[in-house]
Formats: C-alpha cells, structure tokens, sequence
C-alpha cells in the first residue's frame, strides 16, 4: 500500500544471503517446501517489482560495514511468519556445517541459482520445463537470473570496508 501512496513500483528489501539461507532451511523443514527470496521478485498483479540488492551480500559483512559507517540498524518485526527460535535454530545448523565445511553457504547460495528441474518430484514444475515453458521457472532463480541485472553491478560489500594496514 505504501509504493502505491508514493507512486512507486519498485520496492528494494535488505534482505541479506543469510537470510535467503535460513528461509530455504525454514521452507524445506518446516512448510514442506523448497523456495527462498529471489532478488527480483515481480507481484501477482504486475505492477511492483520487488528487489533485493543485498540479497548476495553476508551478513558480517554488512554488519561490518554498518558498524564502520556507524549506520543504525534497525530490527526486522516483519519476519514473524516463522518463530524466531526456528530462525535462531536455522542460523545455527548452517553455521555448524561451515565448521566442517567452510564453503557451505557460497555452496547453498549457488544452489538456488542452480536448479535442475527434471531432478525434483514437483510435476507442475517438470510439466512446464517439459512443455517449454523454462523462462518462467527460470524466473524464479536466485543468481543466474537475468533479471538480477536490474540490480546493477554486484560488489562484495567487504570491498567497500577501510582497509588497514
């Protein structure tokens, strides 16, 4: 309601890679489905397009930076869909995988960019692929969507962090 008070049609959210991780986990093990936030996502209606420009970036770095710019952080209250302790639980389990295997979020953030439809059991999904249609389930790709460009060109925020030396 508020992009259409504005006049807007975009709506950027600050959701971060962590994020995008702990809604997988949260997704698969608790509603049954396979499904995170992609960095564009257009409404059902067609007439707002949201963006996620920060969708790529980690969280410690943009707390790092955060803390060097002294930019306030704000709590989220809007995530409440799940609990918080199964959220807390998510952040958890990923962060005691990458004791054993370091690259573990890179690897679980390219998954989502990297779906193999025929590999998964939802016939929909195999009958559109299969029926031509793999623009639209593309569409929903994390990373290797085209769309991303819309996001301009993507730094690591750990760039833009004072080095010292």
């Amino acid at each position: 309601q508020a992009a259409d008070d504005l006049g807007c049609n975009k709506i950027a959210l600050g959701h971060h890679r962590e994020d995008a991780l702990e809604t997988l986990l949260l997704n698969l093990f608790f509603s049954g489905k396979l499904g995170a936030m992609p960095p564009r996502l257009v409404s059902d209606d067609g007439r707002h397009v949201v963006i996620r420009p920060l969708i790529t970036c980690a969280e410690s770095d943009l707390a790092a930076l955060a803390a060097e710019r002294k930019f306030p952080i704000l709590p989220c209250n809007l995530c409440g869909s799940q609990s918080e302790a199964q959220r807390k639980q998510m952040k958890a389990l990923i962060a005691n995988m990458e004791v054993q295997h370091p690259t573990v979020r890179a690897s679980m953030l390219a998954a989502l960019g990297n779906v193999i439809p025929s590999h998964l059991m939802d016939t929909q999904l195999s009958a559109q692929v299969s029926a031509g249609q793999a623009a639209q389930a593309a569409s929903a790709t994390l990373i290797q969507d085209s769309s991303a460009a819309d996001l301009g060109p993507m730094l690591p925020v750990s760039s833009l962090l004072r080095r010292t030396s």
